[in-house]
C-alpha cells in the first residue's frame, strides 16, 4: 500500500498527459472521416476516451503536499510508456484481430519511435490505421511527457522532474511548460515545412504527411509493404536524409536559432560529432559496397549513404534488405549504438555521452602526468567543473553506457536460448542493438513470424532503450524495496 501512496503523489500529474492525450488522439479520426473509413470509427474512438477516462480517474485521487524524490518522477514515466503502449494497442486488435503480443509490439514500437513492425499488409490496411500508427511516432519522438506537458497551464516540481526524466535537461525558458511549448511549435513548423518540399518531390500530399512525420521524429515506420522503396523516387530519399538529421540534433539548438542566433548550431560539439560521424560512416559504406560487394557506384552511394544516416539517427528507413558483407553492417551498427543528441527525438546511447567519456578519460590521463597537489580542471562545454562533481557526472555517464552493453550482452544470450533460426550471429546482434537503439533497420534476424518469446525480448528492449535503462532498474527496485519521499516541510528544515 505505501507503494502504491507513492505513486499516488504524481498520479495527478500522470491524469494531465493523458487528458491531453485524450485530446490530441482525436485527430486521426479526421482521417477517418476524410476517407469516410466509417468501419474504423468506434475502434479508433476508444483510445481518446479511454485515455480521457484515465485521465479523470487519476486526477481524482487528492493531492498531497509530498514532494516526490526524482525516482518517483522516473517510475512515472516509465509506467506512463507501459500505459499508452497498452491504449494504443486497442484499435490494432479490433480492427486487425491481432493477438495481444503483436498489438502491443506494434504500439510500443510506434511510441519508442523504434519502426519494427509485425504487420505484413500494409497496402490494403486502413488509412485511418496507418496514420495512427505514424501519429503515436511523431508523438513519441518528441517525447509524450514534453508533450503533454507543453499543453497544459502551470509548471511546478512533480511537472519538471517528469519532463527531465525522459533525458531532456535543459530548461530553455523560465518555466518548463514554456519550453515545451517553444518545442512543440518548432517541431510542428518543421514538420510542416519538410512535408511542402516532400510533396514537391513527386509523391501525393498524403505519403508526403507520414513519411516526413516518421522521419523527423525518426521512427522509421511506412504505409507501404515495400518501404520508402516502394516510390522509386532518389530525390525524395535525398531530401529525407536531412530531415532525419534534423530529428537527432538537439532541438534547444532550433529555438535558440528562433531568436536569432543561427551561428549556434555550427559550434555545438554534439552537431560537429553528428555531422562528422554522419558523413565518414556513409562514404565508408558507400566505398566498401563498391569496391567489395560490386555495387555500382550510383547504388552503393544511394543505399549506403542512405541507410547509414537513417541508422545513426535511428530513424530505421531503409531502401536496402541491408544483405551485405559484414563490415558495412558493423559500421551501422556502431553508429546505431552512438545514437543522436540528447535532447533529440533520436535513440541510442547518444553522442552526448560519448562526449563525455572522450573528455574525461582526457582528463584522467592529464592527472597521471602533473604533481599531486596541482589541480587539473575538468573542462566541458567552455567550462571548468570541481573534481567532486566532475568525477560524479563522469561516473552516472559511464554507468548508461555500461547497463546498455549488459543489456545487449544479456539479449544476445537470451535471444539464442530462445529461437534457433538459423540467421548469422551479426545478423541477431544488429536487430537487437536496433531495437534497445529504438530504430528498427532489420538484417533478417526478426521478422513478423518471429516466436512470441522473442517478440516480448524485443518488447522489453524497445522500451527499456527508450527510457535509458535506469528507470526500468528504478521501476524494479522501487516493486521490490519501495521508494522514500521527503515531505516538504522536512526538507524545508533539513535545507
Amino acid at each position: 500500500m505505501k507503494r502504491l501512496q507513492h505513486l499516488a503523489i504524481i498520479a495527478h500529474d500522470m491524469g494531465t498527459i493523458f487528458l491531453f492525450l485524450g485530446g490530441i488522439t482525436l485527430l486521426p479520426l479526421l482521417v477517418t472521416i476524410i476517407f469516410q473509413e466509417w468501419e474504423v470509427l468506434l475502434p479508433m474512438a476508444l483510445v481518446p476516451a479511454v485515455f480521457s477516462i484515465l485521465g479523470m480517474l487519476a486526477g481524482r485521487i487528492p493531492k498531497t503536499t509530498e514532494i516526490p524524490r526524482l525516482s518517483v518522477a522516473i517510475i512515472a514515466v516509465a509506467l506512463t510508456w507501459i500505459a499508452i503502449s497498452l491504449v494504443g494497442a486497442i484499435p490494432f486488435f479490433i480492427i486487425l484481430h491481432m493477438s495481444p503480443t503483436d498489438c502491443i509490439f506494434e504500439t510500443m514500437s510506434a511510441w519508442t519511435g523504434t519502426g519494427f513492425s509485425v504487420m505484413t499488409s500494409l497496402d490494403t490496411t486502413s488509412k485511418t490505421l496507418l496514420f495512427w500508427r505514424t501519429f503515436m511516432q511523431w508523438i513519441g519522438g518528441i517525447g509524450v511527457i514534453s508533450f503533454g506537458i507543453a499543453m497544459i497551464s502551470r509548471s511546478g516540481l512533480a511537472l519538471s522532474r517528469l519532463y527531465r526524466s525522459e533525458g531532456r535537461p535543459e530548461a530553455l525558458m523560465p518555466s518548463i511548460v514554456s519550453t515545451g511549448r517553444r518545442v512543440w511549435g518548432i517541431y510542428a513548423v518543421l514538420t510542416i515545412v519538410f512535408i511542402i518540399l516532400a510533396w514537391l518531390t513527386g509523391i501525393s500530399l498524403w505519403d508526403a504527411i507520414n513519411v516526413v512525420m516518421v522521419s523527423i521524429s525518426t521512427g522509421g515506420f511506412s504505409i507501404h509493404d515495400a518501404g520508402i522503396s516502394f516510390y522509386h523516387n532518389a530525390l525524395l530519399e535525398a531530401l529525407l536524409i536531412p530531415v532525419m538529421i534534423v530529428g537527432a540534433l538537439p532541438f534547444k539548438l532550433y529555438f535558440i536559432m528562433y531568436r536569432g542566433r543561427f551561428s549556434a548550431i555550427w559550434k555545438d560539439r554534439a552537431v560537429q560529432v553528428i555531422l562528422l560521424l554522419a558523413t565518414a560512416g556513409s562514404l565508408w559504406v558507400t566505398a566498401n559496397l563498391w569496391l567489395f560487394s560490386d555495387f555500382p557506384l550510383t547504388t552503393a552511394f544511394r543505399q549506403g549513404v542512405f541507410c547509414t544516416v537513417s541508422g545513426f539517427t535511428c530513424c530505421g528507413l531503409q531502401n536496402s534488405t541491408l544483405d551485405w558483407l559484414p563490415l558495412p553492417i558493423l559500421i551501422i551498427l556502431v553508429l546505431m549504438v552512438i545514437g543522436g543528441a540528447a535532447g533529440s527525438t533520436s535513440g541510442g546511447i547518444k553522442v552526448n555521452r560519448f562526449i563525455l567519456t572522450y573528455e574525461g578519460l582526457g582528463w584522467w590521463f592529464r592527472r597521471f602526468f602533473v604533481r599531486g597537489t596541482v589541480m587539473v580542471p575538468f573542462s566541458h562545454g567552455g567550462k571548468n567543473y570541481p573534481k567532486d562533481f566532475s568525477e560524479l557526472e563522469l561516473s552516472k555517464n559511464m554507468l548508461v553506457i555500461i547497463l546498455y552493453v549488459l543489456m545487449i550482452g544479456t539479449a544476445v544470450i537470451v535471444a539464442l536460448h530462445l529461437a534457433s533460426t538459423g540467421s548469422p550471429m551479426q545478423s541477431v546482434v544488429f536487430d537487437l542493438v536496433s531495437a534497445a537503439s529504438n530504430v528498427g533497420l532489420g538484417s533478417g534476424y526478426f521478422t513478423p513470424a518471429s516466436p512470441v518469446p522473442v517478440k516480448w525480448l524485443f518488447i522489453f528492449l524497445m522500451w527499456a532503450g527508450r527510457l535509458e535503462i535506469i528507470p526500468v532498474l528504478i521501476l524494479t527496485v522501487g516493486i521490490l524495496q519501495g521508494f522514500d519521499i521527503i515531505p516538504a516541510a522536512k526538507r524545508i528544515r533539513r535545507a
